[in-house]
């Protein structure tokens, strides 16, 4: 029998005894191996019996032999392959668990040759990535060898596959895992280039993986909107999955606190003008305020370092403020946020003013007309339409109602430290160059909660014509979060039409404003009014109107939207209805408008009784279609009598031809006038319809006269 011979029926007999009598199967393979030291299959026999029983420290000692003594034999290789594969994934079974303490059996020079060979076997680059980080984790030294080489791979391997994100598998290596070693590791001696590319690579990581949008999964689990929890804090139901990766892999914990820590080693090892290690970031935006007031005065090098400082650490907090501020007022766009109870909402022009730009004298006293005398006892008021204006480099102020939003301190809190690091980026020319092409890098452009940011920084800016511009480039974003949920309605697609119709109005084009207005009602449902109550709750603090050009924070729902719109149309009338020139139209829409919210604008309707009784005479032939009001229809029926003043009213529909047709007695008819006392009889018992209704039937119906009733 030859040698070969001799080995195979070795191995064959300890195979069939391993099952009945494990000792002589071991036995006749020691006898084997002493007889024939250089056969493989011996050995590896051996090595199957002694793991196959989990013996630790003896199976661990001939994978040693072997990887010696047969280092290129693929099964060995295979072996290996299982063991690394244990070491890299957190499987807890029995098995793995055993793998793993085969691996610490062997001495250390063996495990790093070993998984350095076993990286070398690697084809896909991921895999290879994962193996390399094992060894820089088990040995420390040689991250100095390793460490750079490995981070560039990934880097190089995220160019080549042209991704679309940077949340992706190979970012999130580098910057989870591979990074904090080598900023960790004293002996590495890295340029300040290679520092700041490293510290905007991760920064673009964790802001993108932060802001990332709702996955599909989480969208079916999660519901229609996002909500008001602490952001960055995710949701058990929803899963999210970064492609290459284990879901357990994909999860980053507190991005924002590893993004300051990275931030603190950069900065220690750039040697950071003033740099005091770790800080919170309102800590960091005042440390760079007070850098700032030095660059005027460097130039050269120190202004460039100065420079990179200032931006790395302003536009951190700008980004992370602004992230915060957008998850407030529109939480639906981010993965991870509560569905319960938050739609989004939206920075408006507040209109607080609109009831309450007449002054009235002291004395006057509610429904005044029932006491009143037309002649001279009839009392004056004075418009104030053109009041002056706060200037626009003032703080404006933003007013919340603060039951709808519980956390209004934070988000205003967030907001304003996002334009203090904008204007802060934006002071210096170098700064602003720099602060462009980190923007230009990561893309931000396309960043849609960053558009939403942008803008309503624009509009507390006061630039409404470039705030137009923004929310057109908005409206080309198309984003899972903003379609129109079943049953939902299509609020969130009316968002930038609300804006641009604010916009319009404080540019004072008011057709345009009324144009976009009515498109939005028209998507909108009426609310369910309740019998005898004003559409707004009478126990809520009334605040105090300010003589300015305040903002208003409003929750995007049917029931805030449809009143905030009446509430801009009317302003965009009652500017109309109130000048010198008559116009009846104007003055008629402004009276319909105006039994919202009633009796906040019985001043301003006074007004109009004012001047209607100046003319003497008033054509309005939507009047009794629209005008549901009781004490409008108390008022109009006054105004007719001779205390009144005999005005000759035309509310009734073709009233003018009839008047024509017939002999006229005091400027009205015997059946003109009986028409009308019988349509005020009628209007009377409309008086308990949803007034929502009314008003929204009106937006509707005239919509195409309500437009052309505007310059």
């Amino acid at each position: 029998m030859s040698a070969q011979g001799d080995c195979e029926f070795l191995v064959k007999r300890a195979r069939e005894l391993v099952s009945e009598d494990p000792w002589a199967a071991k036995a006749w393979l020691i006898t084997a191996r002493t007889l024939y030291p250089a056969d493989f299959n011996i050995q590896y026999e051996m090595y199957i019996i002694e793991r196959n029983a989990e013996r630790t420290t003896s199976a661990g000692r001939l994978l040693y032999d072997m990887f010696i003594n047969f280092p290129d034999q693929p099964v060995v290789w295979r072996e290996i392959s299982v063991i690394t594969s244990a070491l890299r994934n957190d499987c807890q079974d029995k098995h793995a668990q055993f793998l793993r303490g085969l691996f610490e059996t062997l001495p250390g020079r063996i495990q790093c040759e070993m998984l350095l060979k076993a990286t070398e076997q690697c084809f896909n680059t991921l895999e290879k990535a994962e193996m390399l980080l094992l060894l820089l984790r088990r040995f420390p030294d040689s991250v100095v060898q390793h460490g750079v080489s490995l981070g560039e791979s990934l880097l190089e391997a995220e160019n080549v596959e042209d991704l679309d994100t940077p949340v992706n598998c190979f970012r999130k290596l580098f910057v989870c895992d591979v990074l904090p070693l080598i900023m960790n590791n004293l002996d590495m001696r890295l340029p300040p280039s290679l520092l700041y590319k490293y510290m905007h690579k991760a920064a673009e990581f964790y802001i993108c993986y932060v802001t990332r949008g709702p996955s599909i999964d989480g969208q079916m689990q999660g519901g229609q909107e996002g909500g008001l929890k602490s952001p960055g804090v995710l949701r058990g139901a929803q899963r999210y999955v970064i492609d290459g990766l284990s879901e357990k892999s994909s999860v980053v914990s507190e991005p924002w606190e590893r993004l300051l820590d990275i931030l603190a080693v950069v900065g220690a090892r750039c040697e950071w003008q003033g740099d005091k290690g770790s800080r919170s970031y309102m800590e960091l935006l005042q440390r760079v305020k007070e850098l700032c007031r030095y660059l005027p005065s460097l130039e050269g090098d120190t202004l460039a370092r100065c420079c990179s400082q200032v931006v790395t650490c302003a536009a951190l907090v700008f980004f992370r403020s602004a992230y915060l501020y957008v998850s407030m007022i529109q939480p639906s766009l981010f993965h991870g946020h509560s569905s319960l109870g938050a739609g989004p909402w939206i920075l408006l022009e507040d209109l607080s003013l609109v009831f309450s730009d007449i002054e009235v004298e002291k004395g006057s006293s509610k429904h005044a007309h029932k006491k009143r005398k037309l002649a001279d006892g009839r009392e004056k008021t004075m418009s104030s339409d053109d009041e002056e204006s706060a200037g626009k480099g003032r703080g404006r102020h933003i007013l919340v109602n603060k039951t709808e939003m519980p956390a209004w301190t934070e988000t205003l809190d967030s907001f304003r430290t996002a334009r203090e690091s904008w204007d802060l980026l934006h002071s210096h020319e170098a700064l602003e160059s720099e602060f462009n092409k980190m923007c230009a890098a990561w893309k931000t452009d396309t960043w849609l909660w960053f558009r939403i940011f942008l803008t309503d920084m624009i509009i507390y800016q006061g630039q409404y014509r470039k705030a137009l511009s923004s929310l057109l480039q908005m409206a080309s974003f198309q984003s899972p979060a903003c379609q129109t949920p079943p049953g939902g309605g299509s609020l969130e697609n009316h968002r930038a039409l609300i804006q641009q119709a604010s916009c319009h109005y404080a540019l004072g084009e008011h057709r345009l404003s009324c144009e976009k207005l009515l498109e939005v009602v028209g998507g909108l449902v009426p609310q369910t009014q309740e019998l005898g109550k004003s559409s707004e709750d009478p126990a809520k603090p009334r605040l105090k109107p300010r003589k300015g050009n305040d903002l208003r924070l409003l929750p995007c729902t049917s029931k805030a939207i449809l009143p905030y719109c009446l509430q801009l149309m009317l302003a965009c009338f009652k500017l109309r209805a109130f000048t010198d020139m008559r116009d009846d139209l104007a003055l008629g829409h402004v009276v319909v408008l105006l039994q919202h919210d009633w009796p906040q604008g019985e001043t301003l309707f006074l007004k109009a009784v004012d001047k209607i009784c100046q003319q003497g005479s008033f054509q309005y032939e939507n009047f009794f279609n629209y005008v549901t009001n009781i004490d409008m229809l108390e008022e109009f029926a006054y105004l007719r009598t001779n205390e009144g003043g005999r005005v000759q009213l035309e509310l009734l529909p073709n009233q003018g031809m009839l008047i024509k047709h017939h002999t006229v007695t005091r400027g009205i008819t015997k059946g003109v006038k009986e028409d009308f006392r019988l349509a005020m009889e009628r209007q009377v018992s409309r008086c308990g319809e949803n007034l929502l209704t009314v008003l929204h039937r009106f937006c509707i119906n005239e919509k195409i006269i309500l437009v052309q009733s505007l310059p």
